[in-house]
């Protein structure tokens, strides 16, 4: 039986393949269409929950194998990379679990995204989502985990952006989407690592293979895996997106960040509980970002106002809380609350409009007496810490900084010094060629012997030559005069500045960042 665990994922691959094409061929269109792509959606998704359903029992008597391999995706040498889906444990009870709230929150949307201009956008995007969330679940190789670890970024992305036309809402999409590109880079390492020191990136390998990796390589693997795990699940310090993630519609709010893909990073680290039992300071970290985000959710959420604020700083605290189960080592107990809070979360945010009916009119509960007074801490939640221009000063700005150099190196000194030869803007084409005689480039004529191919070794000769005459002419011919004395200064004074400009913290992040580039190639 566990062969056909491949249909979970494929499923609504299939229903989000199905309602793009027949909306882009404008077969199925409008509100007249909704049914059909509505049925395709809720059709896939709920074969998905009965074929995950009859795997999971079969697994719990004991007929079903761990794992399931389909085929070799890439072959290399030693090197093996195969589509490998995992059948047992908690990997299927997971899958399970959230193939049911998927098809209760795409049964929901069928009303609620009833008459929206997007309603075929948002049933393609949703279905996508499905398989690529059920695929992050169910693999077995760190390869595909992370082929889904994306596509459902990308997903996350489309649905917070579903109003694109207000400017907020692309905006926010877009820090969500690039804040996550940072955890992905550890994720990227880690897969390297894993492929560079193990020759493999099969789960279960990893996981045997961490008691014979040094503890110094066990620690670096498990901290690249665990900052994508920080990122993917909204852990200081990349807790403000979450907010910034609640413009996009309710159903998808609640099935992405209440109950799918924010606990993608918990998963993360429980699947690799052996590798992570073996480097002692990635367990202390993990313990230490938990009991940060979670105190700083809860301080945060004191002073939100509206439901849906409310409910995301209170999801971010109880995932600060799994992973501080899971740097102490309650594995099991990080498990069940990461199962029983998906479940919760995805309902209170599914039926946050009927709350606010149901209690309007109800004061708000006070606040414990010590903090009613305390007006720094009430500002301070109400700014949510700074922490998001804080992160923009420490890291944003200075990549900005850098980047800006670069393109200033790039435009004024790379550019001019490589030229353009005259037979690479002929190739163009024949219209180019006129345009370049109609602008007066000249590009044929004698007089420009560099366009026409002389080569940096040439003009490096002529600089040179000229920087040797007018050396030879200031310095020697004249004697050690004034103008020594003050190009002497200007040349003190330049390299005052330069020193004060390496000292920026954009340069000081990019020698880090070589000094470790370079100790990984030694390595």
């Amino acid at each position: 039986m566990a062969v056909w665990a491949f249909l979970i994922p494929l499923l609504p691959l299939l229903a989000a393949v199905l309602i793009g094409g027949l909306n882009f061929f404008r077969i199925v269109g409008g509100e007249a269409g909704e049914k059909t792509s509505a049925r395709l959606a809720v059709t896939a998704i709920a074969l998905s929950v009965l074929t995950a359903l009859a795997l999971l029992t079969a697994d719990l008597s004991g007929q079903l194998a761990d794992s399931v391999t389909y085929g070799t995706w890439l072959s290399s040498g030693k090197l093996t990379i195969a589509f490998k889906l995992t059948t047992g444990g908690f990997n299927l009870a997971l899958a399970s679990v959230f193939s049911l709230l998927l098809l209760i929150a795409m049964r929901f949307s069928v009303n609620y995204m009833h008459r929206e201009a997007g309603f075929h956008r948002f049933f393609f995007i949703l279905s996508l989502f499905a398989a690529a969330m059920l695929l992050l679940v169910l693999s077995g190789n760190a390869v595909f985990t992370f082929i889904a670890w994306e596509i459902a970024g990308v997903c996350s992305y489309w649905l917070i952006a579903y109003a694109y036309d207000r400017p907020i809402a692309a905006h926010n999409a877009t820090r969500v989407f690039v804040t996550n590109r940072v955890g992905d880079c550890g994720f990227i390492l880690a897969i390297c690592l894993s492929l560079a020191w193990l020759e493999s990136a099969d789960w279960q390998f990893i996981n045997l293979s961490a008691n014979d990796l040094d503890p110094g390589d066990a620690t670096l693997l498990a901290l690249s895996f665990a900052l994508a795990a920080f990122a993917k699940s909204a852990q200081i310090p990349f807790t403000p997106w979450l907010a910034r993630a609640m413009e996009g519609p309710t159903p998808s709010s609640a099935i992405f960040y209440g109950g799918t893909i924010i606990h993608a990073g918990v998963f993360l680290v429980i699947q690799l509980q052996p590798l992570f039992m073996q480097a002692p300071l990635a367990m202390l970290l993990l313990a230490v970002v938990g009991g940060l985000t979670a105190i700083y959710s809860y301080w945060v959420g004191l002073s939100q106002t509206d439901i849906k604020s409310s409910q995301i700083f209170a999801t971010s605290a109880q995932l600060g809380l799994m992973f501080v189960e899971c740097g102490l080592g309650f594995w099991d107990l990080a498990a069940w609350h990461l199962g029983a809070h998906a479940v919760v979360r995805c309902y209170l945010l599914l039926t946050a409009p009927s709350i606010l009916h149901n209690t309007h009119g109800q004061p708000i509960a006070p606040v414990a007496p010590i903090l009613a007074n305390c007006r720094w801490a009430f500002v301070a939640s109400l700014q949510r810490g700074w922490l998001e221009p804080a992160m923009d000063w420490l890291l944003v700005k200075p990549v900005l900084r850098l980047a800006k150099d670069v393109r200033y190196i790039d435009e004024y000194i790379v550019d001019p010094a490589l030229g353009a030869p005259a037979p690479a803007i002929k190739a163009v084409s024949s219209l180019a060629e006129w345009e370049e005689q109609k602008m007066g480039a000249n590009l044929d004529s004698a007089e420009d012997s560099f366009a026409q191919g002389s080569g940096l070794a040439g003009k490096l000769a002529q600089w040179t030559a000229a920087l040797l005459n007018w050396f030879e002419y200031h310095f020697i011919l004249r004697g050690i005069g004034r103008d020594s004395i003050r190009i002497g200064r200007r040349l003190g004074q330049a390299a005052n500045r330069f020193e004060q400009l390496l000292l920026q913290p954009r340069y000081l992040a990019l020698f880090v960042l070589i000094t470790l580039m370079v100790a990984l190639g030694y390595r």
